[in-house]
Formats: C-alpha cells, structure tokens, sequence
C-alpha cells in the first residue's frame, strides 16, 4: 500500500494537527494526497463542523456534508474507546470491513494517510486493537506522541509493541504538549537516545483551530519528501 498510518501514544496529542499539516503540505508540493479517519468517538453530529473529520476534510478542500461518510464511516458518539463507545450504542467496530475500507481508498498514484483512533494499543472491538489494524494494513507508522510529563515512557512503550509486530515505524512526531509540559528539545533528544535509529522531530503547538495551515515543512520529519517511496 502506499500509505501511512498516522498513530499516537494516547489521545488529545495531535494527530489530527499532523495529518491536517501533512495533507496541507502534500497538496501545495502538488502531489496527490488523500486522507480518512475511518473511526471516530466523541462525534457529535450537532457540531460535526468543530470535529477531526471536518478538519481533514478541510484540508483536503472536500465538503463536509458531501463527504463525511467517505473517510469517516464509522462514528460514535460517546468520547470513549472505540469498543466502549460502540457497545453504548448496540453496535461495534467490523474490524474486517474496516481493514477493507482502508485498502479500497489505496491508490498507487495517491499518498494516503490513515489516521488512527487514540492510542495504537486502544481496544477496537473484543479482540482488536488499533495496532492489530495497523498490522493486517502492513502499512508503515508515523507515531505522534507528546511533551508532557510521562510521554518518555508512553513513547517508548508504544514504540516497543509497533516494532514487536514486525510493523516499520516511519519516524516520531513531539508534538508540544500544553499541560505538564516538559521541554520539547529535551523531550526529543532524550527519545532519541534510547531511539536511534528512528527519526523524531519536534512540533511546535500552534494556538487556533486551523493551526495546520500554519504548521512549518513536516513532510520531511515525515519521510514524505516529493519522491519518497514508502508503504
């Protein structure tokens, strides 16, 4: 596949800024780019404007009436976890066709960018985990993972059950966090001390709801400079 699984250490840490700032930035380098958020908790369909899909939507200058359905398919309304929160509604998470979902919006003339739910260890359905779908995908993780006080080990932790599945971690995205806040340079060398071999770069919290517009060049801290192969 030619994608990327964009993945974090917990929730609230800022994949959504990431994959906004990454399909803003594909687009304007003129390469094609599609993202999707195939699940979602916390979805409130009153204020479905404010929500992570209509965010990715936008940066993908796609109407959000029109196309909710085409990259977020499954949503729930309780901020919960994905299984929790589609119990609360008599329903659950077809892991199956999810997998399938994700394989049908490849493209090979396409980057695409899947972007998760959570943590990678967050539980889908009974038996499924956000890193089991990130496995049967075969497809490469971007982790993003905070500033704050604890996400040395949460990092490190998460970076260990990816790599454990024989699953390529592209590089670590520090993403700065607002609470607890521990140094964000300090933060980044530490990981990379006990990660040397993968590429971690520093993502400075910008104030706004659209703050990706003004994100500065990730595609490279990415490993999604114009030309690069990955999937």
């Amino acid at each position: 596949m030619s994608s990327l699984f964009v993945t974090a250490t917990g929730t609230e840490i800022g994949k959504t800024f990431v994959t906004c700032a990454l399909v803003d930035q594909l687009r304007r380098s003129g390469q094609r780019v599609r993202a999707i958020k195939p699940v979602v908790s916390g979805f409130d369909s009153d204020n479905a404007h404010d929500s992570d899909c209509a965010h990715l939507l936008a940066a993908q200058q796609r109407p959000l009436l029109d196309d909710l359905d085409k990259i977020s398919p499954w949503r729930y309304r309780a901020p919960l976890s994905p299984d929790m929160a589609a119990a609360a509604e008599n329903r659950h998470v077809p892991f199956d066709a999810l997998v399938s979902f994700c394989r049908d919006a490849d493209n090979p003339d396409t980057t695409l960018l899947i972007e998760g739910i959570g943590g990678a260890m967050v539980p889908l359905d009974e038996s499924h985990t956000v890193l089991d779908w990130i496995a049967a995908l075969n497809a490469p993780a971007l982790v993003v993972t905070g500033s704050y006080l604890g996400a040395l080990s949460h990092t490190l932790t998460t970076c260990m059950a990816i790599r454990a599945r024989k699953v390529e971690i592209q590089a670590v995205l520090v993403s700065e966090s607002v609470h607890d806040a521990v140094d964000l340079k300090a933060t980044c060398d530490t990981l990379q001390r006990f990660l040397p071999d993968t590429p971690i770069s520093a993502v400075a919290r910008l104030p706004g709801n659209e703050a990706w517009r003004n994100a500065p060049d990730l595609l490279g801290a990415a490993g999604l400079q114009p030309g690069t192969k990955h999937g």
